[in-house]
Parts: structure tokens; C-alpha cells; sequence
């Protein structure tokens, strides 16, 4: 058993578990990009390097998820212009600074969850190209 399905399969939650897969084949197809181990418990999907304007920089998931206890945290691009509208079409959850929280996957709209990943892939793209 690969590192990814000891994590889903280690989640004590049945309805977590089949979420958690259900992403993992939402942002693999999304991405082109096969899910990886991240650090804690973070599942991601390509990467990119970043640099901010104070010096800092690093590597992290284009796009990731962690299923956490009562939640799923989705780790998305935020700042594009049609955020807040999808946002406000998605259904039930909650956000912090480039992170999506929802209960359930059947809590959002899955439509407008599948076009919220792309339009954050595509701002990770815009803002970070590849070099």
C-alpha cells in the first residue's frame, strides 16, 4: 500500500475516507498530476516555487488538501477575480488565508468546487510560471 492510501485508509471516518479519495481523483485529474505526501497531513498535487517580496521563498503543492478530524482543509489559490463569486456559489464552508474548509464534499456544489480547483490551478500559473 502506497503512502497516500495508508493516510485515506487511516482516516476513522468511512464518509471521510471516500471524500478524501474522491478528491484525490477530482485534483489528479484537475492538475494532470499525481497526488503526493506532503508534510503533517497534506496531500498535494504538483508544485511550484515561490518568492515573496521579503526574500522568502519555497516550494509547495499547486493544490492539496488535508482530511482533518471534523473537516477537510482543500489548499487553493485565492485573490483571482471570479474567487469571492464561485466562493458564494459553492454551498456550505468556511475560509481562512488560502484554505477552504468544508464538513463534507456533499455540503458544496461539486460543479462549482470542480471550477474553483481550475481557476486556482490557473492563478498559481499566472502568478508563480514555471521556469
Amino acid at each position: 500500500m502506497d503512502e497516500i492510501e495508508t493516510r485515506v485508509s487511516a482516516l476513522a471516518d468511512a464518509g471521510q475516507r471516500a471524500d478524501a479519495r474522491a478528491l484525490i481523483a477530482l485534483m489528479s485529474a484537475a492538475s494532470g498530476e499525481p497526488p503526493t505526501a506532503g508534510g503533517g497531513d497534506i496531500i498535494g498535487f504538483g508544485s511550484y516555487h515561490y518568492r515573496y517580496d521579503s526574500g522568502r521563498e519555497g516550494d509547495a503543492p499547486r493544490i492539496g488538501f488535508a482530511p482533518r478530524k471534523g473537516q477537510i482543509v482543500l489548499y487553493l489559490m485565492d485573490g483571482f477575480p471570479q474567487h469571492e463569486a464561485l466562493l458564494a456559489r459553492l454551498g456550505k464552508h468556511k475560509t481562512g488565508k488560502s484554505c477552504l474548509y468544508i464538513k463534507r464534499l456533499g455540503d458544496v456544489d461539486a460543479a462549482v468546487l470542480a471550477e474553483l480547483i481550475a481557476a486556482s490551478l490557473a492563478e498559481v500559473e499566472h502568478r508563480y510560471p514555471p521556469t
